[in-house]
């Protein structure tokens, strides 16, 4: 009977002095990810910012078996995004704080086997030259059963969420990348270009290097205009004075449409022209201006294919109908590209 008595006593002791080292043990947690993608900062910040767009590339759904779902807004303060799953029966992220394209504060809450875990996550986007550094936390304290379930498993919280967090930021630039790689060409055919005035400066360039040097151009066109009360009429273009496409080199004047003739001072690099009206077989591109080689060969073929023949004295030309700089997704831009024919 003694012996029963120190056995209970010596279990007693053992309970106590573990109670004891679960609850003094340290709960906080934090679990934090970086990740530098090619991509802008508006464009990823507001990938996460909408939850809608969460199936798409967290990794935390497929490894629980979660069903996730999103009602009302999805995107901004206090949107939510809630689910289900068999491990965790439910839970919820929901964001508490939007700064646009820098930062967003989500609170986090999961109904567990053991009770209910919180926490707070916090993402950051950092412009870094052309590229974005995403960073995702995820902080809080665990609870005394969260500390308990824990001390008996290989693992903590942090390396549990760290693996999935690293994929769930992988699957985001995939996704992300996917989107600013989508572009669609149109070839709408014959019609007539009414022409007008523009202000233009000229260069020569590899045909690879065209729509770097032309950004910087038609800035420097559209500063003329403005130092000198020049009204702008129209959206940008490229004029293509000489095109090799066999060698890759051209001649291009990069021009910005204005309402009528201005004479521009001697020694000016920029002057002023006139685009004639002719009949042209026009295509619209629909992304980014890397695939204007493929709608140019599109073009050509049209031209073609219906017994069009090009316009030796023509020049063909580009119009930027989207700004570049104002548009952050290159899937959005869109270009114009005008071949004249007889």
């Amino acid at each position: 009977m003694k012996i029963i008595k120190y056995l209970l006593f010596l279990f007693l002791i053992i309970f106590i002095a573990g109670s004891i080292y679960v609850a003094t043990k340290d709960g906080e947690f934090t679990t934090e990810s970086s990740r530098l993608v090619n991509a802008p900062a508006p464009m990823l910040f507001r990938e996460v910012a909408d939850l809608s767009n969460w199936k798409s590339w967290e990794a935390w759904s497929e490894k629980e078996g979660m069903i996730m779902d999103v009602s009302g807004n999805s995107s901004g303060q206090d949107a939510s995004l809630t689910w289900q799953a068999e491990n965790i029966r439910d839970g919820r992220i929901q964001n508490i704080s939007v700064i646009p394209f820098s930062q967003i504060e989500q609170n986090l809450v999961m109904q567990t086997i053991i009770g209910e875990a919180e926490g707070r996550i916090h993402w950051t986007f950092t412009p870094e030259g052309d590229q974005t550094r995403v960073s995702w936390k995820l902080e809080g304290e665990q609870s005394f059963k969260d500390k308990l379930a824990f001390t008996v498993q290989d693992h903590d919280l942090a390396e549990v969420f760290q693996p999935i967090f690293e994929q769930s930021l992988e699957n985001l630039e995939q996704n992300v990348i996917q989107k600013m790689e989508a572009y669609s060409i149109n070839v709408d055919g014959v019609t007539q270009h009414g022409g007008g005035y523009y202000m233009f400066t000229t260069t020569a360039s590899r045909m690879g290097e065209v729509s770097a040097k032309a950004a910087s151009m038609i800035e420097q066109v559209r500063i003329f205009m403005q130092q000198n009360n020049i009204s702008i009429s129209g959206q940008p273009l490229i004029i293509y004075n000489q095109r090799d496409d066999s060698n890759g080199t051209t001649i291009f004047s990069t021009g910005v449409p204005t309402p009528s003739q201005v004479i521009t001072p001697s020694g000016s690099e920029i002057l002023s022209a006139y685009l004639e009206p002719q009949k042209v077989v026009k295509t619209t591109l629909k992304g980014h201006h890397k695939n204007s080689a493929e709608a140019w060969e599109r073009t050509y073929r049209y031209i073609e294919d219906n017994n069009l023949m090009v316009n030796p004295q023509g020049q063909p030309f580009e119009i930027f109908i989207t700004d570049p700089t104002q548009v952050e997704n290159p899937a959005l831009w869109v270009t114009e590209i005008y071949i004249p024919v007889e």
